[in-house]
């Protein structure tokens, strides 16, 4: 039983093994759209940057300085937050134009408007995590 459990899942991640993880993260990147993705990801790159320079003042046991980046770390993640909602909020007005001036349109081209609009607040909540699991 066990063995079969194990091929199934090899099965399953051979099949998905296409593109390697940054050829997969750099496509979804593009597919969310260019305008929102991308400041993400410099959001992304600025909370790594305030981690770290808050663990360094932690362990200088400077505790001002470390409040402070802690701080600016809380604030870069609920802005990623907020910038990847407005995202979806543009895209999905942006799919119902496009519906709108289509008429009929299929439930798959439906469902992969819904599934682009959603990219860019799942990235920041991403980094809204990260923000506040290195802020505890």
């Amino acid at each position: 039983m066990f063995n079969l459990i194990l091929n199934s899942m090899s099965v399953f991640i051979l099949q998905n093994n296409k593109h390697s993880f940054f050829t997969s993260f750099f496509m979804r990147l593009e597919e969310g759209g260019l305008f929102f993705m991308l400041p993400l990801l410099i959001m992304l790159l600025i909370t790594l940057f305030l981690i770290t320079k808050s663990i360094l003042y932690l362990l200088r046991r400077d505790l001002p300085a470390f409040k402070k980046y802690v701080t600016l770390l809380n604030s870069m993640g609920l802005l990623a937050l907020v910038w990847g909602m407005l995202g979806q909020l543009i895209g999905i007005i942006g799919m119902f134009d496009s519906v709108e001036q289509i008429g009929e349109i299929s439930t798959h081209l439906f469902a992969g408007g819904l599934k682009v609009s959603a990219l860019p607040p799942v990235f920041g909540f991403f980094i809204f995590i990260v923000s506040r699991v290195a802020s505890i």
